[in-house]
């Protein structure tokens, strides 16, 4: 009998086509209601969505032969992952089919703040002829800062060098040699704000990202700076960015994306003459909705009639086998790379994932493509999964090793991850006890044993009386309670703790702890 799909979202017919040339039995049911959807859903093997069609728990429930779920493109926040993964259902997106769309807005967005196009199409369809008023700016022989240069960062690259602008580019997870090919130089973060006369923004959404320009770094930048955002709401402090544009120290910025959409009315953003935007549009072309349209179907296709996986959420590739034994170590290795990822040193340019005692045994590809997700998913704009991580890494430049040893003085498993850069090296460590209780075990040079999940807080200090009934008392006064505190010590007279708190500390809070006596140095983790 024929594998069954439902296209139950607009699909591009150029992947309609690909379903059928497999030799698919497709059905194409496009604005099914919640109800509908749920009856018909017994009968396939496969759906399709793009971002309208929710694929809910309750959907999944009455899927008794749904094998696999196909999103084509990015997110996959219309789809109950927990529910499919629960219920043995592959989850599969296509992320790398609108990287060239989403950098050409970008470079849209450059050159129209360059050359006034919005204001000066607004004055003509007022009435007025303002030439002196929107003279411009040429882009060539500007400098171009990046922020984030994988997938979408580079092909932005390769289009500003041809316009004859040369490019700086602050990215953690890419070697140096990685960037030279690409034709960009590294510089730091501050480097990159002094230097660039246009700085556009390439990087996900994370703890350490958030508000990465704000007024601090404004006041940084060069005066009459042009900035696009077309990755993510809430890298940019939008009040503190509009206040820099009103002032005159930034000369104009393009958005695509905002903290919060649709944009509210009262963004004071919206007020500005040199303020562009766009509502969310950067995959929103004809040739990126048929490239993850095909994507998709091409998966989907693959996975029916030969089970080969691509570009899968949930499902790395291990034997039911192996999974029931070493399975609780795929959420500690990414964990542990999300770990490494924070306190990873500059300029990145090799991982070692080294596998001791009983894990030793498990298949190395899969825990090591988890280690990999948690690390670049910290950095890469795009979405990382455990089929894309290592692919990425390479593109970047990051050489990954793996390594065995046959046992360990202290448990009976560990995985450790080094992360080493021209900045010098960070080494993470960590165990399961019994089945599922993962633990870290090393941070570093300190050996200690922490849970890792939540908001975390490490500490390293002298190692002096007081210090922690400081940090204690310190948190109390902040209203951040502790729900678990890890200690340790090294024979250099330093010392390390890591609290798991109940609560995100806030900026504020780190810096008071910063002040404390004896403190060397304070990292917020988020796991």
């Amino acid at each position: 009998m024929s594998h069954r799909v439902l296209v139950a979202d607009d699909l591009s017919s150029d992947g309609v086509d690909v379903l059928r040339r497999a030799g698919l039995q497709v059905d194409v049911r496009v604005g099914m209601k919640p109800e509908e959807l749920e009856a018909a859903i017994g009968d396939y093997d496969a759906i399709a969505v793009r971002s309208a069609t929710k694929v809910t728990a309750r959907v999944l429930e009455k899927a008794s032969r749904l094998r696999v779920v196909g999103r084509a493109g990015v997110g996959i926040d219309n789809v109950d992952l927990e529910a499919a993964t629960r219920r043995g259902i592959v989850v599969m997106n296509s992320p790398g089919g609108s990287s060239v769309t989403v950098a050409e807005l970008a470079i849209g967005m450059m050159l129209a703040l360059s050359r006034h196009v919005a204001q000066a199409t607004a004055s003509i369809k007022a009435g007025k002829w303002e030439k002196k008023r929107f003279q411009g700016h040429e882009l060539a022989g500007k400098t171009l800062g990046v922020v984030g240069i994988g997938n979408i960062g580079s092909v932005v690259v390769d289009r500003a060098r041809s316009m004859k602008m040369s490019a700086v580019a602050y990215d953690p997870f890419i070697s140096a040699e990685a960037a030279a090919e690409l034709g960009v130089e590294l510089v730091t973060l501050d480097e990159l704000w002094a230097r660039a006369d246009v700085i556009s923004l390439h990087v996900p959404l994370t703890e350490q990202t958030r508000n990465v320009v704000n007024a601090g770094t404004l006041a940084r930048m060069k005066k009459g700076v042009l900035i696009v955002n077309c990755a993510r709401g809430g890298l940019v402090d939008e009040a503190a960015l509009a206040a820099a544009i009103a002032s005159g120290h930034v000369g104009g910025a393009a958005f695509d994306v905002f903290e919060k959409e649709p944009v509210s009315p009262d963004n004071p953003l919206l007020k500005l003459d040199a303020f562009i935007c766009t509502p969310h549009l950067g995959a929103s072309t004809e040739e990126a909705q048929a490239a993850v349209a095909v994507g998709i179907a091409e998966q989907l296709a693959a996975y029916l009639t030969r089970g080969e996986v691509r570009n899968a959420i949930n499902v790395p590739s291990m034997s039911r086998e192996a999974r029931e034994r070493f399975g609780p170590y795929l959420k500690l290795c990414e964990k542990l790379g999300v770990l490494a990822a924070q306190i990873a040193p500059a300029g990145v340019r090799e991982v070692r994932v080294i596998f001791a005692g009983e894990v030793a045994e498990a298949p190395q590809r899969p825990l090591t493509a988890a280690v990999l997700k948690g690390l670049l998913s910290t950095v890469e704009a795009s979405p990382v999964n455990e089929v894309s991580a290592p692919g990425i890494a390479r593109d970047r430049g990051i050489a990954v090793l793996e390594e065995r040893a046959a046992g360990h003085q202290d448990y009976v498993s560990t995985v450790s991850v080094v992360v080493g850069g021209s900045g010098g090296e960070a080494v993470v460590a960590g165990t399961v006890f019994g089945r599922r209780d993962a633990r870290i075990v090393r941070v570093n040079q300190f050996r200690l044993e922490a849970v890792p999940e939540g908001n975390i807080i490490l500490c390293v200090n002298d190692d002096a009386p007081g210090v922690v009934g400081n940090i204690g008392t310190a948190l109390g006064s902040a209203g951040v309670n502790i729900a678990r505190i890890s200690l340790s010590r090294d024979d250099s007279g330093a010392a390390a703790s890591l609290l798991n708190v109940d609560s995100d500390p806030s900026p504020a809070v780190l810096d008071t702890l910063r002040a404390l006596p004896h403190v060397r140095d304070v990292r917020r983790i988020r796991l």
